[in-house]
């Protein structure tokens, strides 16, 4: 059973390859540049980068706090 289902698998994997690999040969690529020249992204990168400071932080504060207790403890 798992030996069909892995064929299938690498099948699937395979037309799909195919089947991309031949849309994009065609040379008719798709311009989505009309629809994504009016977002700005560079409020949203700011937004992701606080996140990841606060994050980093956080687990910054956790690790200190592990130490600190560590040495209170003795170990």
């Amino acid at each position: 059973m798992l030996k069909k289902i892995g064929k299938k698998s690498v099948a699937a994997v395979f037309f799909t390859a195919v089947v991309s690999a031949n849309a994009f040969a065609a040379g008719e690529a798709w311009d989505y540049s009309s629809l994504t020249s009016g977002i700005d992204f560079s409020s949203i990168s700011v937004g992701v980068l606080a996140v990841a400071a606060l994050l980093a932080s956080v687990y910054a504060g956790i690790k200190g706090a592990k130490i600190v207790l560590s040495f209170v403890r003795g170990q």
